[in-house]
């Protein structure tokens, strides 16, 4: 399926964030034709700042704004949707849980029922996350852990997932679930997580923070494997139907402790800096790593980067991006 995107209406929700900026720079180079849902003008995002934004159609308004997005699933006759629009940051959803439920699960249901609307739809892949599980005894976490989120952030994933499984078994909606671990890459601009946060730090000759006590264990994964990742979900989808209603977890199967993955930033940019340890971290999940195993045998997927590479490569990324700024 070499061509399958070449001119394929596609709908991104969520373009401006991590994610959404990688996977609609990799959409466009396939050759398909982007539409991308955008609420806020975020001029650093990749979407902007590269001028990618000047290659793909823009909607601009809300996710929980079903008119809207009946709107232009229609006027596009969108085929392919990637469902990413969500906030993702732990210590907003703390703070502001109420914003929170209504982007991540309102905004979810939204867009599938305005999906179920539209007959062009042919595929969707929604944006769940390894948080949906909540905190779990057994691990790794697979596709058959129970979602039992608990803290703001977890349950709006949990809620948003079990919704796409609602409509895929109830409607038989085209749809598939991803939960990825904890992305990272640049075009992060979220400065309170521990990539972007150590990397600026660095190169401003701070000390970088860790806001937990740095014994959290996490599973990091490279955001162009991500993007790469849907977009291969997305065509084994429609090569197969009967995928309708499956989650995949995508992993590099690692456990790293954020001091681990801290002082491996500070290694690659020769950095003889010390992490000032802020042990502030509430409503977190403390060790957290998924098993890609069924991404692997289903769909044939492996990653393309390798914790250092995907490193190396965010450190590149944030090295231009200051210099350019």
């Amino acid at each position: 399926m070499s061509n399958f995107w070449q001119d394929r209406p596609v709908l991104v929700t969520g373009a401006t964030g991590l994610l959404g900026g990688w996977l609609v720079k990799r959409l466009v180079a396939h050759g398909a034709n982007v539409v991308c849902l955008v609420r806020d003008w975020v001029p650093q995002c990749e979407l902007v700042r590269t001028r990618l934004i000047e290659q793909v159609k823009v909607v601009r308004g809300d996710v929980r704004d079903q008119t809207l997005l009946e709107r232009a699933l229609g006027e596009y006759e969108v085929d392919t949707v990637m469902h990413l629009a969500a906030q993702t940051i732990v210590g907003v959803a703390n703070r502001n849980p109420v914003s929170t439920f209504e982007t991540n699960i309102q905004g979810t249901w939204a867009l599938l029922e305005a999906c179920r609307r539209s007959p062009t739809v042919k595929q969707i892949v929604v944006a769940s996350s390894d948080k949906a599980y909540g905190d779990q005894p057994k691990l790794p976490y697979d596709e058959a852990t129970p979602l039992q989120g608990r803290h703001p952030y977890d349950v709006s994933k949990s809620c948003a997932d079990l919704i796409a499984h609602a409509y895929a078994h109830s409607y038989q909606l085209p749809v598939v679930v991803t939960r990825c671990g904890n992305l990272y890459g640049g075009g992060d601009l979220n400065w309170n997580r521990i990539v972007p946060g150590t990397i600026r730090a660095v190169l401003r000759g701070q000390r970088p923070v860790i806001r937990s006590d740095g014994h959290y264990i996490r599973d990091y994964f490279y955001v162009e494997d991500g993007a790469a990742a849907y977009m291969l979900l997305a065509e084994k989808l429609a090569q197969n139907p009967v995928l309708r209603g499956e989650a995949f977890n995508f992993s590099n199967e690692l456990q790293i402790t954020v001091l681990e993955l801290t002082q491996r930033i500070l290694n690659l940019m020769g950095s003889s800096a010390t992490p000032e340890i802020h042990n502030e971290a509430t409503n977190e999940i403390r060790h957290q790593y998924l098993s890609a195993a069924k991404a692997r045998q289903v769909l044939g997927w492996q990653p393309l980067f390798s914790l250092e590479d995907g490193l190396q490569r965010t450190i590149d990324w944030y090295r231009r991006f200051f210099d350019g700024e």
